[in-house]
Protein backbone atom coordinates (compact mmCIF):
# COMPACT_ATOMS: atom_id res chain seq x y z
CA UNK A 1 0.00 0.00 0.00
CA UNK A 2 3.34 2.83 0.53
CA UNK A 3 4.18 1.51 -2.76
CA UNK A 4 0.41 2.71 -4.24
CA UNK A 5 0.29 6.07 -2.28
CA UNK A 6 4.17 7.03 -3.28
CA UNK A 7 3.49 6.38 -6.95
CA UNK A 8 -0.01 8.37 -6.34
CA UNK A 9 2.20 11.21 -4.96
CA UNK A 10 4.77 11.18 -7.92
CA UNK A 11 2.36 11.33 -10.39
CA UNK A 12 1.11 14.10 -9.34
CA UNK A 13 3.84 16.20 -8.66
CA UNK A 14 5.14 14.51 -12.40
CA UNK A 15 1.41 16.63 -13.55
CA UNK A 16 1.74 19.36 -11.56
CA UNK A 17 5.47 20.38 -13.80
CA UNK A 18 3.97 19.10 -16.95
CA UNK A 19 0.79 20.81 -16.84
CA UNK A 20 1.79 24.11 -15.82
CA UNK A 21 0.23 26.14 -18.03
CA UNK A 22 -2.99 25.87 -17.19
CA UNK A 23 -4.32 26.95 -13.46
CA UNK A 24 -7.24 24.07 -13.51
CA UNK A 25 -5.12 21.20 -14.54
CA UNK A 26 -2.53 22.48 -11.89
CA UNK A 27 -5.15 22.48 -8.68
CA UNK A 28 -6.74 19.10 -9.93
CA UNK A 29 -3.21 17.71 -9.78
CA UNK A 30 -3.00 19.39 -6.24
CA UNK A 31 -5.79 17.87 -4.65
CA UNK A 32 -4.84 14.65 -6.14
CA UNK A 33 -1.30 14.81 -3.99
CA UNK A 34 -3.88 15.96 -0.85
CA UNK A 35 -5.80 13.22 -1.29
CA UNK A 36 -2.21 10.70 -1.61
CA UNK A 37 -0.90 12.90 1.54
CA UNK A 38 -3.82 11.88 3.27
CA UNK A 39 -4.02 8.23 2.38
CA UNK A 40 -0.09 8.13 3.71
CA UNK A 41 -0.70 10.35 7.03
CA UNK A 42 -3.99 7.72 7.71
CA UNK A 43 -1.49 4.52 6.82
CA UNK A 44 1.12 6.22 9.39
CA UNK A 45 -1.44 7.15 11.89
CA UNK A 46 -3.43 3.38 11.69
CA UNK A 47 -0.53 1.18 11.66
CA UNK A 48 0.37 3.40 14.98
CA UNK A 49 -2.91 2.99 17.03
CA UNK A 50 -2.55 6.97 17.35
CA UNK A 51 -5.36 9.29 17.42
CA UNK A 52 -7.03 10.69 14.30
CA UNK A 53 -7.43 14.27 15.10
CA UNK A 54 -4.44 15.19 13.06
CA UNK A 55 -6.35 13.92 9.96
CA UNK A 56 -9.24 16.15 10.38
CA UNK A 57 -6.72 19.19 10.93
CA UNK A 58 -5.37 18.30 7.42
CA UNK A 59 -8.59 17.97 5.81
CA UNK A 60 -9.58 21.39 6.88
CA UNK A 61 -6.71 22.75 5.51
CA UNK A 62 -6.74 20.78 2.34
CA UNK A 63 -10.47 22.24 2.22
CA UNK A 64 -9.10 25.31 2.88
CA UNK A 65 -6.58 25.29 -0.02
CA UNK A 66 -9.02 23.82 -2.44
CA UNK A 67 -11.54 26.80 -2.19
CA UNK A 68 -8.78 29.51 -1.95
CA UNK A 69 -7.60 27.75 -5.77
CA UNK A 70 -11.19 27.90 -6.93
CA UNK A 71 -11.95 31.21 -6.09
CA UNK A 72 -8.24 32.25 -8.15
CA UNK A 73 -9.49 29.96 -10.81
CA UNK A 74 -12.91 32.21 -11.49
CA UNK A 75 -11.08 35.65 -10.56
CA UNK A 76 -8.81 34.67 -13.14
CA UNK A 77 -11.56 33.89 -15.70
CA UNK A 78 -13.57 36.83 -15.33
CA UNK A 79 -10.72 38.99 -15.23
CA UNK A 80 -8.30 37.41 -18.44
CA UNK A 81 -11.02 35.45 -20.21
CA UNK A 82 -9.15 31.91 -19.79
CA UNK A 83 -6.73 29.87 -17.33
CA UNK A 84 -3.48 30.45 -19.41
CA UNK A 85 -0.86 31.26 -16.75
CA UNK A 86 1.15 32.95 -19.30
CA UNK A 87 -1.34 35.43 -20.38
CA UNK A 88 -1.74 36.76 -16.36
CA UNK A 89 -0.24 39.67 -15.43
CA UNK A 90 -0.23 41.06 -12.03
CA UNK A 91 1.12 44.52 -13.03
CA UNK A 92 -2.14 46.36 -14.12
Amino acid sequence: MMIISSMMFFSGLFIYSFKRKHLLLMLLSLEFIVVSLYLNIMMFLSNGNFEFFFSMIFLTFSVCEGALGLSMLVSMIRSCGNDYILTFSSLW
